[in-house]
């Protein structure tokens, strides 16, 4: 066993990061380099958009500030938010990808079932219906005849650096164009919806070799960096580094959303799956993420940001969520879920408005709305832990919560609490470490012979989870 330093670009919805991964004697670290805002801009045409021309900027100069404190980084792998693309004629970008909660994605999902029922649909892609999966958004794309190549984010970045147009598996998984069973394009239904070739491009595994940095991105950081594909969906990364300590342990990759599932042999895409909104998505070495999307710290992010504008200074959360845990009053729910809550905009009145239409008192205190918010979120969990139990047949035992998520403990109490199942919190940074680890694997620092467990030995070797027990059934 050996070791060495990789780089890791990890990307979400509202904030990216480049860290350094340190993997020595089979225990793995992380140091952070450079973090970066993300988020949707309005569009001088009204649509929501990434700005993807300062996204990219801020990885280069993440990169170029990681060669100069390391120079010996052996590689980088990129992973970020599944389904939004870009698309690319010749080696332009012909517009700033479009955000995935852009409201285009309605008219999408209609000419989509219009073909194709949403029944057959599951039978062959296997994904949760969400209105904003890639398909849907091919659908309404006016630009994606003229494009040579259409790339998802982490793709996309990927070329920019190196110059290849490949789509890494694990996130083509999530466009809704990729065979559930057989893990290739579904040719006969891209065509059925009218997609064109371009949109397919080559598939590519974790681990895969995509290049050494050139061009512009080279004189930037200064050394031709190998790029490695890593699992590019960045719930896939996450769930590398999930230290699973039972066969029959569920988790929570908790940061925007909450992705709440197990890791199966697989896929399952029973009438009973499909009802319940569960989704089979692509994982590292050909497991499959049978998972719920459940909207997750999203709601609270956006009601401090609104409470932020009206007080016109920073919100203290971390007093708030202290607050909150000292409350004992009814706690009123809402459904974490309700579609309309996933748009930006003015979360508390949102929310404010759900719960009159449910009959429930609106909290008084910020305190208490916070509280709602997080019992809500943990309600939305357990719910998912229950059906997934049931879907599967597995007696689940424990639950690991990994990302941001686990850094709340109100939300990790409450989990246990309204799942009655032991919760084990972190690795926080499960997304970078999932991402390096596959890239120390492809440099073969565990060995020749290593497998997902020896990656998720060496994350227990590293990171002492939390535990949560349930202190209510």
């Amino acid at each position: 066993m050996s070791g060495g330093v990789v780089a890791a670009v990890d990307l979400g919805a509202t904030s990216g990061r480049v860290m350094l991964g340190y993997v020595d004697e089979g225990a793995v670290r992380l140091e952070e380099v450079a973090r970066f805002p993300n988020g949707p801009v309005a569009a001088a045409d009204g649509s929501l958009r990434w700005d993807f021309t300062a996204l990219y900027d801020h990885i280069v100069a993440g990169l170029a500030e990681a060669v100069r404190r390391e120079p010996g980084i052996a590689s980088v792998g990129i992973d970020s938010w599944a389904v939004d693309y870009g698309l690319l004629r010749g080696d332009e970008l012909l517009d700033a990808p479009f955000h995935y909660r852009d409201e285009r994605t309605a008219a999408g999902v209609e000419a989509v079932h219009a073909v194709v029922p949403f029944d057959e649909l599951y039978r062959r892609n296997g994904l949760q219906f969400l209105p904003f999966n890639t398909l849907y958004q091919y659908a309404v794309d006016a630009r994606l005849g003229e494009a040579d190549a259409a790339l998802l984010i982490p793709d996309l970045i990927a070329f920019l650096l190196t110059g290849a147009r490949v789509a890494e598996r694990t996130n083509a998984s999530t466009t809704g164009l990729l065979d559930v069973r057989t893990r290739e394009w579904d040719p006969d239904l891209a065509e059925r919806l009218g997609v064109p070739a371009a949109a397919l491009p080559p598939l590519v595994d974790p681990g895969t070799r995509l290049g050494a940095v050139r061009g512009e991105a080279l004189d930037r950081i200064g050394t031709p960096l190998d790029v490695i594909a890593v699992g590019s969906h960045d719930t896939a990364s996450a769930v590398v580094a999930v230290p699973l300590s039972s066969p029959n342990a569920a988790y929570i990759s908790c940061g925007t959303w909450g992705l709440v599932g197990v890791e199966l042999p697989e896929p399952v895409v029973t009438d009973a799956a499909r009802e319940a909104l569960f989704t089979n998505e692509g994982g590292v070495d050909g497991r499959v993420r049978f998972l719920h999307n459940v909207t997750g710290l999203w709601l609270l992010t956006e009601t401090v940001a609104a409470w932020a504008e009206e007080d016109g200074a920073p919100v203290d959360l971390v007093a708030l969520l202290d607050a909150a845990s000292a409350v004992d009053e009814e706690i009123p729910l809402f459904d974490a879920n309700d579609a309309r809550l996933t748009a930006p905009g003015d979360m508390p009145a949102r929310i404010a408005e759900a719960l009159r239409e449910a009959g429930s008192p609106v909290p008084s205190t910020r305190a208490a709305f916070v509280r709602t918010i997080v019992e809500s979120i943990a309600a939305a969990f357990a719910d998912a832990l229950a059906t997934v139990a049931r879907v599967t047949g597995r007696e689940l035992d424990v639950v690991h919560i990994v990302g941001g998520g686990a850094l709340n403990r109100l939300l990790c109490q409450a989990t246990a609490d309204r799942s009655g199942l032991p919760v084990l919190a972190g690795p926080v940074e499960a997304t970078a470490l999932g991402n390096v680890l596959v890239q120390a694997r492809a440099h073969g620092w565990f060995g020749s012979d290593a497998t997902l467990e020896t990656l998720r030995a060496a994350v227990a070797a590293s990171v002492s989870p939390v535990r949560f027990e349930p202190t209510r059934r």
